[in-house]
């Protein structure tokens, strides 16, 4: 009888530990899940309180940040392409579209006519459109922007400094297009190749004051 005790015991601690283990990685799956969530998540916003943008999450297609929950963007100064200053602060009473770019990348390639097609039906409206080229030759710049006819202002930016001047937006994917309010409020940030139907209904929104 004592030796069956001697037998059991052990195992019985053994289901125990075993049971204590999956349920410590159990929770850590589980926060691991949540913080991931909150952090990457559509429609991301900073909770913080903060006045100045920073960066949380991109934003679903065809939605912006409620105007109450947006922040006001760090103001981008550059160098534009063909020669002089671009200060974002100066088109402030304006909804400003930048988008990221590079001439090597595919998707810049197909959004682009769409892009120059809003912009010219819309910049009479105080809708301004900026091309910010990154990571790129400045002659390739050149000859995409030649090469597609794009007419609205572009800033070359080889080092993406402008995206973390507007609040440490992430340039890893490229095109990345971030609205901005006629406030200087940040009022969404897209991944991804943006057609008429997609960028179009937002700016006019923005431009109406919504």
């Amino acid at each position: 009888m004592p030796t069956l005790m001697l037998r059991v015991l052990p195992r019985r601690r053994s289901r125990q530990r075993h049971g204590i283990r999956r349920r410590i990685i159990s929770g850590a799956i589980a926060s691991a899940l949540t913080l991931s969530a909150c952090s990457t998540g559509s429609n991301a916003v900073d909770q913080s309180g903060a006045s100045q943008f920073r960066y949380v999450g991109v934003t679903t297609r065809g939605a912006v940040v409620p105007a109450a929950q947006r922040r006001l963007s760090g103001d981008v100064r550059q160098q534009l392409i063909t020669g002089g200053d671009f200060r974002l602060s100066d088109l402030r009473g304006k909804v400003v579209v930048l988008n990221f770019w590079a001439s090597w990348c595919g998707p810049c390639k197909a959004e682009s006519p769409h892009l120059q097609a809003v912009y010219q039906r819309q910049k009479t409206h105080r809708v301004v459109f900026v091309g910010i080229d990154i990571k790129d030759e400045k002659q390739a710049a050149l000859a995409f922007i030649h090469d597609f006819g794009v007419t609205y202002p572009i800033v070359y930016d080889e080092a993406a400094r402008s995206a973390l001047q507007i609040g440490d937006v992430p340039t890893r994917g490229l095109p990345t297009t971030v609205v901005i309010d006629k406030r200087g409020r940040v009022a969404a940030i897209y991944t991804g190749a943006l057609f008429d139907a997609d960028i179009e209904p937002i700016v006019v929104k923005l431009a109406a004051g919504q």
